[in-house]
């Protein structure tokens, strides 16, 4: 079916980050728009609110009349929707044409000139902030991204004029291979979901496999210190960048009063003075790798500037809740031990001389048990280290596989404790921290609220 001749768009998991932004992609573009989720969040009711139908029972009776043409409906699904789901299997047994959210974003890349974000790890922060600057450019952009921007309190832009789309590439269930980028940017290949893909070596041949499938006369932007090795079709251009070498780089970083300025090193044009409006040391090398791409696609110095300096960050992505000289708390959605050394590197840069507290909820019995050393060695990076139980997500309980496989492997020295989930604000009531970290994918993000009033209420 091709995108004309669509006529109404049924999500089965519509309240999800990544299926909430197509859904109001087709939204915007006149089409009706329905779905189904399991429970109700802020999110969905605000599907809800602007004009998308979601129900919360799974129940074919619910969907509405207009999604029940074979002929004229589109169907996109997620991945954790078990395949018994009773509308999913409703909608294959009547012949609709049934997509996952990757396949609707590889159909736009062949439509759009596709801006790529691939990697384990960085992929949310650095797609948001080019397509931030693009945005603002003369250039302009469409946007899914795998998080909320603060600077627009969504997760997608939509542009009725720029042929560009900026698309955060998921490696998870390899989804990526259904995208068709005009560029893209590989941030990081450090192995995760081997519950998916089994070994180190498939995965990293997931991603060699995605670089295959760059566009030709198209580019791809990767970090110089790469396990996985590209391989473009002829006639991509291949660039490396990090913060300190490769094709794009960073020099004369002046960090101090809370601000981080420094100059880009460009194959197209240095740039001086580039400040970051959310002065994190971990968003230079994000910030190199945004700027090269929005360079690539025409942007000019003064926009690369002008978007940085303005960028405000992602929902849970070194999100600052407070920051002051008597507390810092922030949410932080990393989960995999790549992405914590780094969280605990940049919080120490910031803060050298401030004891720094983080409470951390692992994410995925096979993730632990996968990487549970490399989380002790992260996690130990911190002054106190707080553990909660396991975030199960789409899992079953592996046995022997808790939280104290972590906790009983932290170096010596650092101060350590186990507590349940449900009991975070109540730890939080009873201590006086200074720097406070909440890191993970699972659900600890809900207490946030709470655990900001209650510092709040300390000063």
């Amino acid at each position: 079916m091709e995108f004309k001749d669509i006529k109404a768009v049924y999500f089965v998991g519509v309240g999800g980050i990544g299926m909430s932004a197509i859904a109001r992609y087709f939204r915007q573009k006149g089409l009706i728009v329905a779905g189904y989720d399991k429970t109700p969040s802020a999110l969905t009711r605000q599907l809800e609110k602007e004009g998308i139908s979601v129900h919360y029972e799974e129940n074919v009776d619910l969907i509405p009349t207009a999604c029940k043409n074979a002929n004229e409906t589109l169907v996109v699904f997620t991945p954790a929707i078990p395949n018994s789901h009773k509308e999913l299997a409703f909608f294959r047994e009547n012949g609709f044409e049934i997509e996952k959210r990757a396949q609707v974003l590889g159909r736009l890349t062949t439509t759009h000139k596709g801006l790529c974000f691939a990697g384990t790890h960085g992929k949310t922060s650095t797609s948001t902030m080019c397509a931030h600057i693009m945005h603002q450019s003369h250039l302009d952009c469409n946007a899914f991204l795998g998080g909320i921007s603060k600077n627009y309190g969504t997760n997608y832009i939509l542009s009725d004029s720029s042929d560009y789309v900026v698309i955060e590439a998921d490696e998870f269930d390899r989804s990526f291979h259904w995208l068709r980028p005009y560029m893209s940017v590989i941030t990081s290949t450090d192995p995760d979901h081997l519950d998916i893909y089994g070994t180190k070596e498939a995965y990293l041949e997931s991603f060699r496999h995605y670089t295959e499938l760059i566009q030709k006369g198209g580019t791809l932007v990767i970090h110089t210190d790469l396990e996985m090795k590209p391989n473009v079709q002829e006639g991509v251009k291949v660039y490396e960048y990090s913060r300190e070498k490769g094709d794009f780089h960073a020099e004369n970083i002046r960090i101090k009063n809370g601000t981080i300025v420094f100059d880009m090193v460009s194959p197209i044009e240095n740039i001086n003075d580039i400040e970051l409006g959310q002065p994190i040391p971990i968003n230079i090398e994000n910030g190199i790798a945004a700027m090269a791409l929005a360079q690539l696609s025409g942007c000019t110095s003064d926009e690369l500037r002008k978007g940085m300096k303005s960028y405000a960050g992602v929902d849970r992505r070194f999100d600052f809740k407070i920051m002051n000289d008597q507390h810092v708390l922030l949410s932080d959605y990393a989960h995999h031990p790549k992405e914590i050394l780094q969280s605990a590197k940049s919080l120490k840069e910031i803060y050298p001389d401030r004891k720094i507290t983080v409470i951390f909820q692992p994410h995925l019995y096979s993730r632990t048990n996968d990487f549970y050393m490399d989380f002790a060695k992260a996690l130990s990076h911190f002054d106190e280290v707080v553990l909660t139980e396991i975030y199960p997500a789409r899992e079953e309980p592996i046995p022997g596989v808790t939280s104290a496989l972590i906790y009983d492997n932290l170096d010596e020295g650092v101060e350590k404790q186990m507590i349940e989930k449900d009991n975070v604000v109540a730890f939080a009531k009873e201590r006086n921290f200074d720097v406070l970290v909440v890191l993970g994918a699972g659900n600890l993000d809900n207490y946030m609220s709470e655990l900001e009033k209650v510092i709040k209420d300390k000063e």
